[in-house]
């Protein structure tokens, strides 16, 4: 089992509904901050219900990928959770 995975699933489980955070922070607070592309890449590859993948976001603001339906689909969760309009 990949303890930074754990983790990191963790840390995302806990982002609340109408909020986002970087793959960068989601990194830190996860115990690396330098591994972001970990991060997006472990999101990439979630399908559990429970870990809400779609509020982890690029730094830069822009959404990145979502693999449960695209760029598109993440852009809609996070409308209708009022993350960002």
């Amino acid at each position: 089992m990949n303890m930074f995975a754990d983790k990191v699933r963790d840390v995302v489980r806990n982002i609340p509904k109408g909020e986002t955070r970087s793959y960068k922070e989601v990194a830190a607070a996860a115990g690396n901050a330098a591994a972001a592309r970990a991060v997006a890449n472990i999101m990439a590859n979630n399908y559990l219900e429970d870990v809400p993948c779609h509020r982890v976001i690029k730094s830069d603001g822009t959404l990145g990928g979502y693999n449960r339906g695209g760029e598109m689909k993440k852009r809609c969760l996070l409308e209708a959770e009022g993350a960002i309009v």
